[in-house]
């Protein structure tokens, strides 16, 4: 069935009635809820939406910045946006507390997340955290830390074993040396440790100076920023077709942020990011190698990767019960790539080659 609903959706794309030249149609208005505000880890879908991307498949971008008290989740199944971004544990904890989300773009292809210490600290790996002060954000985002730990068995629920330390989202305790590890993602707080001048050297610290244990290699990673809807609103009629359209053009400006580096980061500083721009010129990089490469195609989910994250969520109580198959979906992006394909042949959907570019980082990140 779903590769029946592929090959037709394409078959409209072959038609004419959408894709290149659609902005000669009535454009379909679409909502999309970032889960935090305009900053490079959102480069793509800034970038699809300022280039005419969205438009040139019939659709009508507004793009939702987040905040604090913003869940995408809820905006998304109460019907006040259309496409919502969050990592992927929190959606299938909403989706147990009864609402219906569906993955339909798996757009990071690893996790982000690091723990970060002080060479001096001896830190070296997560076995190394027994007895240490560990800092974490909370709010549904140590379960990669936790998931580690235990594997370590190193309980982080006994005080006996380890301190847990609730964090801001800076590295302020780790510079200050009120924890001994702190939670950082690779394209943020990492960044904001090597913004900050050494007081011993007078200059700004080096990656040297840092131990980084990634969740990646322990094992633990979850899949993060991913592109859902409403299944309700997904099962209306036309709504798959609009879904398709929209994951085309959102790979369309991941790609072109992959090729076009300068002018991608420029167009996120364009959109009033409050962050400085060797910053933001750090995230869209370390975003990028979140990316790059997508093995089955960007936004394609890989299984393995879901069946990790699946059983890190269910050792750490985030969810009772493994979701069913209809939490995710891959149909819809495999379509969006065969329609991307079929417009631009030479496109690079997999990023193989991919290599990251060498970013400068300047004081604040300026």
């Amino acid at each position: 069935m779903k590769k029946v609903l592929v090959m037709f959706l394409i078959a409209v794309i072959a038609l004419g009635a959408f894709g290149v030249g659609a902005q000669d149609e009535e454009l379909v208005p679409v909502r999309l809820q970032l889960q935090w505000v305009a900053q490079s880890q959102f480069a793509g879908y800034f970038a699809a939406h300022d280039l005419g991307f969205y438009e040139d498949e019939g659709l009508d971008l507004t793009i939702l910045e987040g905040a604090v008290e913003i869940v995408p989740q809820q905006v998304v199944a109460s019907g006040g946006a259309e496409f919502g971004i969050a990592w992927v544990p929190k959606v299938l904890e909403s989706n147990e507390q009864g609402v219906d989300l569906v993955n339909i773009g798996q757009v990071f292809q690893r996790s982000g997340t690091l723990q970060v210490a002080f060479v001096e600290s001896g830190i070296e790996t997560v076995e190394d955290f027994e007895g240490m002060r560990i800092g974490t954000w909370g709010f549904g985002n140590e379960h990669e830390l936790f998931a580690a730990m235990r594997a370590a068995d190193i309980d982080p629920e006994n005080p006996d074993d380890v301190t847990i330390v609730l964090q801001p989202f800076d590295m302020a305790l780790l510079v200050n040396g009120e924890v001994d590890a702190a939670q950082a993602m690779t394209y943020n707080e990492y960044a904001q440790v090597l913004e900050q001048i050494n007081p011993e050297t007078g200059e700004l610290f080096q990656p040297e100076e840092l131990n980084v244990i990634d969740f990646n290699d322990v094992g633990t990673a979850m899949l993060q920023d991913h592109l859902f809807v409403n299944a309700d609103w997904l099962a209306e009629e036309g709504n798959e077709d609009i879904a398709m359209r929209f994951l085309k053009a959102s790979f369309r400006g991941w790609i072109y942020c992959r090729d076009n580096f300068d002018e991608c980061a420029e167009i996120v500083l364009d959109n009033g990011t409050t962050l400085g721009e060797s910053h933001q010129r750090w995230q869209l990089n370390e975003i990028n190698r979140l990316i790059w490469p997508s093995p089955l195609g960007i936004g394609v989910l890989d299984t393995d990767l879901w069946d990790q994250t699946v059983d890190v969520a269910l050792e750490g109580a985030v969810i009772n019960e493994a979701p069913d198959e209809s939490a995710f979906r891959t149909d819809l992006a495999e379509a969006a790539l065969e329609a991307l394909l079929a417009d631009f042949p030479d496109l690079d959907v997999i990023g193989e080659a991919f290599e990251p570019i060498e970013v400068e980082l300047r004081e604040g990140g300026e």
